[in-house]
């Protein structure tokens, strides 16, 4: 081979050399590219898992939304009293944090219960619960952009214990979330007997400071929204799927209260309920 012909093929090899140093140094330049996104992605990937999974148990119960794997859902009180002949005495500790979990067929839903600012209300809706008032009734009412309301043994929204009493009224009104008693729009500000109601919509905040509230949704919103959509077509009123509360489980502090922890009341009756207490009152939504 000529010398010319040498000088050629070295330069040709210097070349494929020079071209393969190149790929190998860019093929390291992504890779420490690759390892550094990957060092700072994990962990943020990690903690957006944790929060999601976190998020997730707590947003819509301690367990789950649906009654059936809720442990506080199961075995219902069977034959409740409903009728009662004097209001009832008082169950709640002051010095314990209380929840109701409401265990429905359309899933569950946890509120905390202001015993603090709304004792009489929030004691009155614990010894309804606590002895198995509230097992087998429906939410015999549904408004849209407004409220779900049960509680009535009678089903259509004319019932009650058979007995009322005063309870706490916001200055605030009914945010969405927000329990409160249900009575008519005649009978005094803060009466209440069994029924209430658990606001799900804009127009809550349009009541006036006239109905009892006792606590607040703190999981499973969107189980009371779901039974919200059932209103009917004109807005308000029976729901068109029918919604069973199972039961309602409550708990001071660590403790489920059952008939055996709550009072009962001394004395009970047959003679149909006297409460007039009903739907909040309608001229506030229409």
């Amino acid at each position: 081979m000529s010398k010319a012909g040498k000088r050629e093929r070295q330069k040709e090899n210097r070349e494929r050399a020079r071209e393969e140093r190149e790929r190998l140094m860019k093929r390291d330049r992504r890779m420490k590219t690759m390892r550094s996104l990957l060092f700072v992605l994990v962990p943020i990937m990690v903690i957006l898992v944790i929060i999601s999974i976190t998020s997730g148990s707590s947003n819509d119960s301690s367990s789950s939304t649906k009654a059936s794997d809720n442990p506080l859902c199961k075995n219902p009180v069977k034959n409740a009293t409903r009728t009662y002949a004097a209001p009832p005495p008082t169950v709640i500790d002051p010095t314990l944090t209380y929840t109701a979990t409401v265990c429905t067929s359309q899933g569950v839903i946890t509120m905390s219960l202001d015993t603090k600012n709304a004792p009489i209300a929030a004691n009155n809706f614990v010894f309804l619960a606590g002895n198995g008032f509230y097992d087998g009734l429906t939410f015999h009412r549904a408004s849209k952009d407004f409220v779900i309301q049960g509680g009535d043994p009678k089903g259509d929204g004319s019932g009650g214990p058979g007995y009322t009493v005063k309870g706490e009224v916001p200055t605030d009104h009914y945010p969405i979330g927000a329990l409160a008693a249900a009575k008519t729009g005649a009978e005094p500000a803060g009466t209440m007997g069994s029924q209430f109601f658990i606001v799900t919509g804009k127009n809550g905040a349009t009541l006036p400071n006239d109905y009892a509230r006792f606590g607040s949704v703190t999981g499973g919103q969107s189980v009371a929204d779901k039974i919200e959509s059932f209103a009917p077509s004109s807005g308000d009123g029976t729901p068109t799927t029918k919604v069973t509360i199972t039961k309602i489980t409550i708990k001071a502090g660590n403790k489920v209260l059952t008939p055996t922890t709550t009072l009962a009341a001394t004395t009970t009756t047959t003679k149909p309920a006297t409460s007039s207490t009903t739907k909040a009152a309608t001229s506030t939504t229409t």
